[in-house]
C-alpha cells in the first residue's frame, strides 16, 4: 500500500510539474512575443520618424530639384548690356485700373514644361494675361513656348537659369552670373530684355548663403524689379495636391487681399494646377471688380523683403 501511495504521489508531483511549465510556458512565451513586438514598433516608430523627415527636407528642396541639368546657350558676341538701354526691347504693358478695385497676378513659376501650352490655352481661353517667370531651357519646343509666352501678350520674366539654389546663393558673382545668362538668352530668343525677377525660394528664403539685401542691392543697380507672393496655391511643396485644394487655396486668399499675386507652378508633374487654372479664374471672376493682369511697370511689388531703407507697407 505504501509503495502504491508513493507512486500516486509521484504521478501528481510529475503532474504538477508539467502543469507549472506549461503555466510557466503560457506566461513567458507572451511576454517574450511582446518585448519583441515593441522592439519592432519603436524601431518602425523610428524609421518612420526618419522618412517623415527625409519627406519634409525633399518637400522643401522641391523647387531646386525640378531641374536636374545644367542648360548651355549659345556664345553672345555682344552683351546687350552694353547697349543703350532705349535699343532693348522689352514689355511695357500699360495696366486699364478704370472700373476695377482689386487686381489679380497669376504669376506661373519655373517653365517651360509640358503643361506650359495647356496654361496658355486656357488663358486664351479666358482672354486672361498672365507673367511667367521662367527658368534657362535650350530646347526648340522650350525656346517655341518662350516666344509664344510674348507674342500671346503675357509677361517674361526670370527665376534664375539654372535653379539650383547651391550653386545660384553661393556669392554674389554667381548669382549675378546666372542672372545675366538668362536674361542675354531670352532676349537673344524673344527679343525682349526681361526686367521682373522671382528669386528661387523667393526674397525671404533661407538657403542663400550671401544676405539678400546684396542680391536686392545688385538687381536694383541693374534694373530690375523682383515680385514675391501673398497668395500661394500650395502646389509647390506637393506634386498630389488636389485640384479642389489648389482652387480653395487661391480663393480663399484672394479675398483676404486688395491686389493678389498668386503663386502657380508650370511644371510637367503640375497636372492638378493646370487642371484647377480654369476654376480658379471663373470663380474670381464672379465677383465684377476684380481684373487679371500681367505684371508690368505700373504693377505695385509685392515683396517678402524689402531693400533697405524701404517701408514694408506696400507688402501685402
Amino acid at each position: 500500500m505504501e509503495e502504491m501511495a508513493n507512486a500516486r504521489r509521484k504521478r501528481i508531483n510529475r503532474l504538477k510539474r508539467i502543469i507549472l511549465g506549461f503555466v510557466g510556458m503560457a506566461i513567458l512565451v507572451p511576454t517574450v512575443i511582446c518585448v519583441f513586438l515593441a522592439l519592432k514598433v519603436s524601431d518602425l516608430n523610428s524609421r518612420i520618424e526618419e522618412l517623415n523627415e527625409l519627406l519634409l527636407k525633399r518637400e522643401q528642396e522641391a523647387l531646386s530639384e525640378e531641374v536636374t541639368s545644367v542648360f548651355t546657350t549659345a556664345h553672345i558676341e555682344e552683351s546687350p548690356r552694353e547697349a543703350e538701354t532705349d535699343v532693348l526691347s522689352d514689355q511695357t504693358v500699360s495696366e486699364d485700373y478704370s472700373g476695377y478695385d482689386r487686381r489679380i497676378y497669376l504669376t506661373f513659376d519655373d517653365g517651360p514644361s509640358s503643361n506650359t501650352s495647356r496654361i496658355l490655352d486656357i488663358l486664351k481661353q479666358y482672354d486672361v494675361k498672365a507673367t511667367f517667370f521662367v527658368l534657362g531651357k535650350t530646347d526648340e519646343q522650350s525656346k517655341e513656348l518662350y516666344r509664344r509666352i510674348v507674342a500671346e501678350g503675357h509677361t517674361l520674366g526670370m527665376h534664375s537659369y539654372s535653379h539650383k539654389y547651391e550653386e545660384i546663393y553661393a556669392s554674389e558673382e554667381a548669382f549675378a552670373q546666372d542672372l545675366t545668362k538668362l536674361q542675354e538668352y531670352l532676349y537673344e530668343v524673344t527679343g525682349v530684355w526681361p526686367r521682373y525677377y522671382r528669386f528661387p525660394g523667393g526674397s525671404s528664403n533661407q538657403v542663400s548663403k550671401v544676405d539678400m539685401q546684396e542680391l536686392i542691392a545688385y538687381l536694383e543697380e541693374n534694373d530690375i524689379v523682383y515680385y514675391d507672393w501673398n497668395v500661394s496655391s500650395g502646389d509647390a511643396v506637393s506634386t498630389q495636391l488636389s485640384k479642389d485644394i489648389i482652387v480653395s487655396n487661391c480663393v480663399s486668399q484672394i479675398k483676404r487681399q486688395p491686389d493678389s499675386m498668386i503663386l502657380l507652378h508650370d511644371a510637367g508633374e503640375k497636372d492638378t494646377t493646370v487642371a484647377a487654372l480654369s476654376e480658379i479664374i471663373a470663380q474670381v471672376r464672379m465677383d465684377e471688380n476684380v481684373c487679371f493682369l500681367p505684371i508690368s511697370d505700373d504693377t505695385l511689388p509685392i515683396q517678402h523683403l524689402k531693400a533697405k531703407g524701404d517701408s514694408v507697407d506696400s507688402y501685402q
